[in-house]
């Protein structure tokens, strides 16, 4: 079996994703302790921008009529669908930033998704599990003041669900901005309440995770 984890935090050494995703995949090793992980960093080792644009006309011209930079790109977009396709088990780690998806995972699926294999509908990924790891510093949850100002969580799920057809389980964890910004210190007990349940959501669906590859296995 095996596992192809995405980050995607631009700050890994204080990452909420990371930590909640470390949980996940501690528990997707204890129970396949010798089996591989394939894993991208999109926010420490960010994709060129420029690859998806190269990626798209190379795709439409010969092979021997690319230029250098087209045929790179088009090489990297193999790259990128080659890794999900070796992979049985899906884990993402995205933070919510400036209320929309990063941009860093915003270009790996542009340029993923110009490989024929990725097409809308394909069988290359469907029904592997999937969990997605995300966070963001307020609340956009319902009821608050901001509710549908998050735009990335249901974009992933888009692209996770509708185009790879990956069967997703979501962990999320709210308001990790709580203690690092005094405006939010009101949502202390709120803020340590959802820490709590966030992590304890990590242990329980990353051995779910685990579970459903031992499933498949046997």
């Amino acid at each position: 079996m095996t596992l192809f984890r995405l980050d995607a935090s631009i700050f890994p050494d204080q990452s909420v994703s990371r930590e909640l995703a470390d949980i996940v995949e501690a528990e997707w090793t204890a129970a396949h302790p010798d089996e591989q992980v394939i894993r991208r960093h999109v926010g420490t080792s960010p994709l060129p921008s420029t690859a998806w644009a190269d990626a798209v006309v190379g795709q439409q011209v010969p092979q021997d009529a690319r230029t250098p930079a087209q045929q790179a790109a088009v090489e990297l977009a193999t790259t990128l669908a080659d890794e999900l396709i070796a992979a049985d088990t899906f884990l993402f780690a995205v933070p919510l930033y400036n209320y929309g998806v990063s941009q860093h995972v915003k270009t790996w699926f542009d340029i993923l998704y110009t490989d024929p294999r990725m097409n809308e509908g394909g069988p290359e990924l469907r029904g592997r599990p999937a969990l997605l790891v995300t966070v963001s510093g307020g609340n956009y949850g319902p009821g608050s003041p901001k509710e549908g100002w998050d735009h990335s969580t249901s974009w992933l799920q888009r692209i996770l669900v509708d185009v790879f057809g990956l069967d997703l389980t979501i962990v999320e964890r709210r308001f990790t901005l709580v203690g690092v910004n005094p405006a939010l210190d009101q949502f202390k007990d709120m803020a340590d309440a959802m820490r709590v349940e966030a992590l304890r959501a990590a242990e329980v669906e990353g051995r779910k995770l685990a579970e459903s590859d031992a499933r498949k296995a046997a």
